[in-house]
C-alpha cells in the first residue's frame, strides 16, 4: 500500500504489530488475542466471534452458482457445519470445475478435492435451481450467481423454506436488499450475505488496534484495488477447448471478459432459458460483471469489500456523503467493451468520534428523529480508487493517525509504523520498532522502542517472525471458512421464532449488508451524476421507504417486490 516500503521495511511494520499487539492484549485493550507469557496466543476465530461445533449434523445445503465464487466457497467450507449435496447451474463447464476442482487457482479445490471422489459423486447436479428448492431435505442455499439474480433467487429460496447465504453485494438496488430483509423476517429464515472481512482474524485485529487509539487521531483512510487488464489475450484450444466463432473473444486477459468456448455456448445459446434468467445474450450471462443491467461495476465487485472494511475500522457507522468520478477510459469497441467503468475513484466522508453527541452508553442522541452533532468537522475522509490498467500497488486499505500508520495489504499483512517526533527520536517511521506506552487517562501509546538514537535495523526479509495473524507470512484465513461456519451454527440454533425472540444472527445479517450495499450503490450514482451526495439515514432503516437509487429498476422489481 505504501510506494516506498521495501521488504524488510515490511517485514519490520509486520513485526511492530506482533509487539504492539502482544503488548495491547496483556494491557486489556485486545480480546482477539490472550496475554500469556513468551507472547500473545491467537484466539480462535469460533471462539472470538461467538459459536462452536454442534455434534456430528452438519447443516444439508445446495450451492446455486458454481462460477468463480461458488468455487472458493466449496474450496474454504467445513463439510463438519455445512455439507453440499446438489450444485445447480446452467453453465457446463462450471458444473464440471465445481466437481474437478480448478488447477489454476488452488482456492477452488472442487468437491473431488473437499469430499474425496466417492462423496463428490453422490451430489446431485441439475441446472434448475428450483428443483433444490422443492427438496425438504436441504435446509439451506449458498447462493453465488451474478448480481442481478441474488435478490430474486434468495426471496424464492426463503419462500421455500430454505435458510440463505448470498454472496455480496446484497442485491442490485436498495429496495431489492429491504425487500430480502422483509421476506427473511415473514418466513423466519437466517438471511446472510457474504461480506467475508466480518469474519476475518486480520481485520479483527486491526480493528482492535485502531479501537484502542494507539494510533492517534484518524483523519484518512486509502482504499485501492488496481489490476493491470492490458496485457494480450490468449488461449491454448488443445487444453480449454475451441473457442466460439459467433461471438467477440477477448483482446486482452481480463477476468471479467471470458473467453466463451464452442461448447458452452452451443448449450446455452437458447433464448428461452436466458429470458428466463433475465440476459438478453451468451456473452451477458458468461460476462455478466459487463453490464450495468446485470452487475454493479468495480464498486459492487471489489470497492464493496473494502469500503466494508473502512466501515468497520470506523466502528461501522455509515458515511455522511460521497463524491466519484468513473471513466472508460480503456476499454471500448473491439477492445474488450463493457457498460461499466474501468477506473474508478471516489471519497467518502465520514463522521469522527465526535461528530455525534452520544450519552454515556455511546449511543447517538436524537430529537425529533434526528441525529445532534457536537462537532460537524469531526470528519474521516476515505478515499477508493480501482483501476484497469496499473498493478504497482498491492490492493489494502492504509489508515493514517497523528502517531502512527497502520497498512492491511492483500488480506494477508498487518504493518504498523510510528510517526517520528519533532524531535526526531527514532528516526525514519519505516526504519524504527515501536513500543506501547501508557499516555494520558491510561490510553496507550505508540513510541518508537529501547533508546532514542539512530533508526533500528529492519530485520531480512528472510527473518521469521512471531506474531498473530498477518504478521508471520503464514497463510492467513480470509473469512470464508469462518462466515460459512457461523451461518450453520445460526441455523442449528435457530428457534421457530427466531425473529421475535432475538436469536442470535450471523455477523452480516441482511440489515448489516444492506450499509455495505448503500455505500456500493451511492458510490455508483454519484460517478454516474457527477455530483456528491449526502447519505440520507432513512436509506439504512430496512423499514424506511427511502432508498438512493428509485429511478434504478432491475430487471426482476416486479417479481422481486410482489414477493
Amino acid at each position: 500500500m505504501a510506494l516506498d516500503l521495501t521488504a524488510d521495511q515490511k517485514d519490520l511494520g509486520r513485526a511492530n504489530a506482533a509487539t504492539v499487539m502482544e503488548e495491547l492484549s496483556r494491557r486489556g485493550f485486545m480480546k482477539s488475542l490472550a496475554a500469556g507469557a513468551g507472547g500473545g496466543a491467537v484466539v480462535t476465530a469460533a471462539s472470538y466471534f461467538g459459536y462452536t461445533g454442534f455434534g456430528d449434523k452438519p447443516v444439508r445445503a445446495a450451492l446455486i452458482g458454481a462460477g468463480d465464487e461458488g468455487g472458493i466457497l466449496v474450496g474454504e467450507h467445513n463439510p463438519d457445519f455445512l455439507k453440499f449435496v446438489a450444485i445447480a447451474d446452467i453453465r457446463p463447464s462450471n458444473q464440471k470445475r465445481i466437481i474437478d476442482g480448478d488447477p489454476k487457482v488452488p482456492l477452488r479445490k472442487g468437491f473431488k478435492k473437499v469430499y474425496g471422489q466417492h462423496e463428490a459423486s453422490k451430489i446431485k447436479i441439475t441446472d434448475n435451481y428450483e428443483e433444490l428448492l422443492k427438496d425438504p431435505s436441504i435446509e439451506a442455499v449458498v447462493i453465488a450467481l451474478p448480481l442481478h439474480l441474488h435478490a430474486p433467487v434468495a426471496i424464492k429460496a426463503m419462500e421455500a423454506g430454505k435458510h440463505v447465504l448470498c454472496e455480496k453485494l446484497m442485491a442490485w438496488n436498495v429496495g431489492q436488499c429491504k425487500k430480502m430483509i422483509e421476506v427473511a423476517k415473514k418466513t423466519n429464515r437466517i438471511l446472510s450475505i457474504g461480506h467475508q472481512r466480518h469474519y476475518s482474524m486480520l481485520y479483527a485485529h486491526a480493528s482492535e488496534v485502531l479501537k484502542s487509539g494507539i494510533l492517534g487521531d484518524i483523519r484518512h483512510i486509502r482504499a485501492q484495488w488496481h489490476r493491470n487488464n492490458t496485457w494480450p489475450f490468449e488461449w491454448d484450444a488443445t487444453k480449454d477447448g475451441a473457442l466460439a466463432k459467433n461471438v467477440i473473444q477477448p483482446v486482452y486477459r481480463d477476468g471479467w471478459f471470458n473467453p466463451i468456448t464452442q461448447a458452452d455456448y452451443d448449450v446455452l445459446n437458447n433464448p428461452k432459458k436466458l429470458k428466463e434468467y433475465g440476459y438478453e445474450s451468451v456473452e451477458e450471462l458468461i460476462r455478466w460483471r459487463l453490464y450495468n443491467a446485470t452487475g454493479g461495476g468495480l464498486m459492487a465487485e471489489l470497492g464493496s469489500h473494502q469500503l466494508d472494511a473502512c466501515s468497520i475500522f470506523l466502528g461501522k457507522v455509515h458515511p455522511l456523503a460521497v463524491t466519484g468520478v468513473g471513466t472508460k477510459s480503456f476499454y471500448g469497441k473491439g477492445r474488450n467493451d463493457r457498460d461499466s467503468d474501468d477506473h474508478v475513484f471516489v471519497t467518502f466522508e465520514f463522521p469522527g468520534n465526535n461528530y455525534y453527541q452520544k450519552d454515556d452508553n455511546g449511543k447517538v442522541v436524537l430529537r425529533d428523529g434526528k441525529q445532534l452533532l457536537k462537532d460537524k468537522d469531526d470528519v474521516v475522509v476515505v478515499t477508493y480508487s480501482s483501476i484497469s490498467t496499473n498493478q504497482f500497488e498491492p490492493y489494502g486499505e492504509c489508515v493514517t493517525g497523528s502517531r502512527g500508520t497502520m497498512v492491511v495489504e492483500s488480506e494477508t499483512n498487518l504493518m504498523l509504523y510510528n510517526e517520528k517526533s519533532p524531535t526526531g527520536k527514532g528516526g525514519a517511521p519505516r526504519a524504527t520498532t515501536v513500543a506501547v506506552t501508557g499516555a494520558e487517562k491510561g490510553k496507550p501509546a505508540l513510541e518508537a522502542s529501547s533508546t532514542w538514537g539512530p533508526a533500528a535495523a529492519a530485520p531480512s526479509s528472510a527473518t521469521a517472525v512471531a506474531g498473530p495473524a498477518g504478521t508471520t507470512g503464514a497463510p492467513v484465513s480470509r473469512g470464508y471458512r469462518e462466515e460459512m461456519e457461523d451461518f450453520a451454527y445460526c441455523i442449528r440454533n435457530w428457534g421457530k421464532d427466531g425473529y421475535a425472540n432475538n436469536l442470535r444472527l450471523p455477523r452480516c445479517h441482511g440489515t448489516v449488508a444492506m450499509a455495505d450495499a448503500i455505500i456500493a450503490l451511492t458510490a455508483n450514482l454519484s460517478m454516474k451524476k457527477r455530483n456528491r451526495i449526502d447519505f440520507d439515514e432513512k436509506w439504512f432503516d430496512p423499514i424506511a421507504k427511502e432508498v438512493p437509487d428509485a429511478d434504478q429498476k432491475g430487471r426482476f422489481d416486479d417479481q422481486v417486490f410482489k414477493a
